[in-house]
């Protein structure tokens, strides 16, 4: 082993032995992109994928209470340039350490081979150098405790809404490094779609190709001097097919850089929507999302006052963010404002006057307001509908009790449908026995054959009573709660937390608009002229002041809410919330068709027809085994 070599190796098992990872392709010591967080500094992760986190000493009261780690999605990308043989070897155990599940949304093996294949002969037609990209792999970590997760499960759910969203087909495994520290997917997906119908061309006339494959007009190019058709050249003769497609052309924007910072949030998000614990969760930096990135202040930074300052401005942004999604303003406009009174304008500044760090602030602050204004109306228009809808209960509580009732008849339909009267099932059984009783012999049979006939219904009741439990025991198990479904009441919880906080920032800020208001008219009409009435004057500042304090400490406690609960932001939680609200909805609609059909309460009109049907046939194989005695004419009577 040479030196360098060895540097590596030793490296590699300085990296293992720390971050807990071997050095092979996704489960090895990889460097993270920088990652953006609206609520942290700016910072650059240089980890293994299943240790990418950020360390965060939290302080309360002067006391520090312990350090908090912050975990970093990992997500990454890599071209392939042999899928035949990247497939073999993620679906291979003998090739990998810990394989758990491999799941194709197209598993005939033929559909790769094709894909591969059309591309290679696109590429060669191209005349383009370099190497031939056939398809793409992600590689996505994932938080160790979802090796609890049924691995099918977890495999499907990753590769299925991936597939849903963007429409291609995939082939993933799940694995596992040596030492069990990194749980991770890796996913092919296609770059081509599968045509419904193939296209194929037919030579309209003889059609001549020379040894490179391309197109040539007459025969002669493709003959030597005895007139013989050269080695590797080709002709195709009229009526042939001489082209097949199956695919359609490459999808240009898995090829764009977008791609990957939007797949990396969209995992991002599914992971979190499906962490077991808070301390799972994933955070990862939206730059096409509404929040501003802050900045890391360093060590010995001589710029750190400046930065810091930059920063605060920032965090007043993103807090006014979280703001207008509780109350809720569309994310589409916040993005719209963000665009045009923020990205547009910093834009126009430096090229009318530079990079002037200084004035970004003056932009950021006057999106602020803005921002403010469309949550105000926003609120406004809430404020007043829930009015509305407490005074109309008022008027329905304080009407009279004959005001009330004549509405209720009013309210009734004039005509009642008449209620038929359903006929009860005839019971075959019961008709049976008393055709038994009128049709029975006045005298006894045998003993012999009375206790023979008694014992076979004995055994035809058990086999009946057997056979009608049946039903009961193949009753379908109850429908379970999904992760997401049974995280709503929680997150409901916190919704009503965020709702009640912002409603009362919305009062607090009427009263200080109300003592502006105040403030202006005497400043305006000199009512608080004078010596003994400028100290209202004074009073009415110092209220603003004091509410203005407080409303922006209540902004802050705002958006901690969320993150006590391990939520980067509020617009997180809020695709959580709405997810975990369709789940819900979902699972209480299959809950109530469960109830319906196999609850307690449902009558199962299937089990009463069996049941009739099996007590008829008893009845009927009864009778013909039943055993009668004629009786004697004669008495006896002398």
């Amino acid at each position: 082993m040479d030196a360098v070599a060895a540097n590596g190796y030793i490296l590699g098992q300085i990296c293992s032995n720390i971050y807990g990872t071997s050095q092979k392709s996704l489960c090895g010591c990889q460097k993270a992109t920088a990652v953006n967080r609206p609520d942290t500094a700016w910072f650059a992760a240089s980890r293994p994928v299943a240790a990418v986190h950020k360390k965060r000493r939290i302080i309360r009261n002067g006391k520090e209470e312990g350090i908090q780690v912050k975990r970093n999605s990992f997500i990454e990308m890599a071209k392939l340039h042999d899928l035949s043989g990247r497939i073999t070897y993620i679906s291979s155990h003998a090739k990998q350490e810990y394989l758990y599940e491999v799941y194709a949304t197209e598993p005939d093996r033929a559909f790769w081979r094709e894909l591969a294949k059309c591309i290679q002969e696109e590429f060669e037609k191209s005349g383009t150098n370099g190497k031939c990209i056939e398809a793409r792999e992600l590689m996505i970590a994932l938080p160790e405790t979802f090796i609890n997760y049924d691995h099918d499960y977890l495999l499907k759910k990753m590769v299925d809404e991936f597939k849903e969203k963007y429409g291609v087909e995939c082939f993933a495994a799940l694995h596992h490094n040596k030492r069990k520290t990194n749980l991770h997917i890796h996913m092919i997906f296609a770059e081509r779609k599968r045509l419904d119908q193939p296209i194929e061309k037919t030579a309209t006339r003889n059609m001549f190709y020379d040894e490179q494959g391309r197109y040539v007009r007459t025969k002669k190019e493709i003959l030597d001097g005895d007139g013989n058709i050269r080695k590797g050249c080709k002709i195709i003769k009229k009526g042939e097919v001489y082209e097949r497609k199956i695919f359609t052309v490459k999808d240009k924007r898995f090829k764009q850089k977008a791609f990957l910072d939007e797949a990396k949030v969209f995992y991002t998000d599914l992971i979190n929507q499906m962490a077991l614990d808070d301390k799972d969760r994933l955070s990862i930096f939206d730059k096409n999302g509404p929040y501003l990135a802050t900045k890391k202040i360093g060590k010995n930074n001589p710029k750190a006052a400046e930065i810091k300052a930059d920063n605060e401005i920032r965090m007043e942004w993103n807090r006014t963010v979280d703001r207008a999604i509780v109350s809720g303003v569309a994310e589409a406009e916040i993005l719209e404002l963000k665009k045009t009174e923020i990205t547009d304008k910093v834009k126009e500044s430096v090229e009318q006057n530079g990079k002037k760090p200084e004035l970004f602030g003056n932009i950021v602050r006057a999106a602020v307001a803005l921002l403010e204004k469309l949550i105000a109306k926003v609120m406004q228009k809430v404020m007043d509908m829930a009015e509305k809808v407490v005074a109309k209960v008022v008027t329905i509580e304080e009407m009279p009790e004959e005001s009330a009732s004549h509405i209720q008849a009013e309210d009734k339909p004039p005509h009642q449908p008449e209620i038929k009267k359903i006929p009860f099932p005839f019971d075959h059984y019961r008709k049976a026995e008393k055709q038994n009783q009128t049709e029975q012999p006045q005298q006894k049979g045998v003993a012999a054959d009375k206790k023979s006939v008694i014992e076979q219904t004995k055994a035809e009741k058990k086999s009946v009573s057997a056979e009608t439990k049946q039903p009961e025991t193949e009753r379908p198990p109850k429908p379970q709660p999904s992760v997401l479904a049974a995280k709503y009441p929680r997150l409901k919880e916190i919704e009503d937390k965020l709702k009640d906080q912002n409603r009362a920032i919305f009062e607090r800020e009427q009263k200080r608009d109300e003592l502006k208001k105040e403030l202006s008219e005497c400043n305006a009409f000199g009512k608080c002229m004078g010596i003994f009435k400028g100290g209202r004057r004074k009073e009415l500042q110092q209220e603003i002041d004091r509410a203005d304090k407080q409303i922006s400490n209540m902004k802050k406690h705002l958006s901690s809410i969320v993150r006590e609960y391990k939520f980067d932001s509020v617009q997180a939680f809020n695709k959580e919330l709405n997810a975990a609200k369709r789940e819900n909805q979902n699972y209480e609609t299959v809950s109530a068709e469960y109830e319906k059909t196999c609850g307690e309460k449902a009558t199962d009109t299937k089990s009463v027809r069996n049941r009739l049907r099996q007590k008829e046939q008893v009845v009927k194989e009864r009778e013909a085994n039943r055993v009668y005695q004629a009786r004697p004419k004669d008495k006896g009577a002398r």
